[in-house]
């Protein structure tokens, strides 16, 4: 099987190819440059440099929500647009959970953050729980690994929250926490400065989204049966965009002043 997996949802625009459990390609760059001029040549390239044609593959997955608007209409339109050319089904992957899995056997609470500005993040909550719980220094599990879980146990569904909030959390559950995302340099000192249980943050290599990550989840995901077709797929959003929000102010706003409310 050949899944071809998509990751636009936030600063990081990352393809991957999963062949029969094996990673072929990844290709990824946080450049600062836009999604909709770097996501399909990346395509392109990484299925090139694997001799893998586009009618070969047998599924596309993308990061589907949370992150940001734009990115995730990008990711969106490409798989939905590759899906409906080839007949083939989408995998909406969780983007949260997605990020979650780069910190796979994390012998604690693995929180990804994703900023969501106005001191908010994306986040949800995991654990990695039937990994074996003896820990090495660095925190992750140690020893036998038959009963790996297939994917993360959620402790709390993808949500907008403010950071405080968050760390008020993790606090009181008591348990050691890793941090990823690219909530992280944003809110770095905060959480330093008010969490209380033992904590630490990702390295570069696992501390943004990868397509890879994408893949190994829809690979799962899509033995649930977990498929959308291209036509039904859309991103999920947690809030509503910037421009919607002015919009309905703006609506609030007029009807008020209708109704002789505006000195209220």
């Amino acid at each position: 099987m050949k899944l071809l997996a998509i990751e636009s949802s936030g600063p990081v625009a990352s393809c991957a190819l999963l062949e029969d459990g094996i990673i072929r390609v990844e290709y990824s760059t946080d450049s600062g440059k836009k999604h909709s001029t770097t996501l399909l040549p990346m395509i392109d390239k990484a299925l090139a440099l694997c001799g893998c044609a586009p009618a070969d593959l047998d599924a596309v997955a993308v990061t589907a929500g949370p992150g940001s608007f734009t990115g995730l209409r990008i990711g969106s339109a490409t798989a939905k647009g590759l899906a409906a050319a080839l007949g083939l089904p989408v995998i909406p992957v969780p983007t949260l959970m997605s990020l979650a899995m780069n910190a796979y056997g994390f012998a604690g609470i693995v929180s990804p953050i994703m900023d969501a500005r106005r001191e908010q993040v994306y986040n949800g909550l995991y654990r990695f729980s039937r990994v074996s719980r003896e820990e090495g220094e660095d925190g992750c599990a140690s020893g036998g690994t038959e009963d790996i879980p297939a994917k993360p146990e959620i402790l709390a569904e993808q949500r907008a929250v403010y950071v405080e909030t968050l760390i008020d959390e993790l606090n009181g559950r008591g348990e050691p926490v890793l941090f990823l995302g690219d909530g992280v340099p944003v809110y770095r000192s905060v959480i330093e400065e008010k969490c209380r249980v033992p904590f630490s943050f990702a390295p570069a290599h696992m501390a943004r989204q990868r397509a890879a990550s994408c893949a190994v989840l829809a690979e799962i995901l899509l033995r649930e049966g977990v498929t959308e077709t291209a036509e039904a797929h859309a991103p999920f959003y947690l809030r509503p965009s910037q421009a919607e929000q002015e919009k309905e102010r703006a609506r609030a706003a007029a009807e008020n002043g209708g109704n002789g409310d505006k000195g209220r």
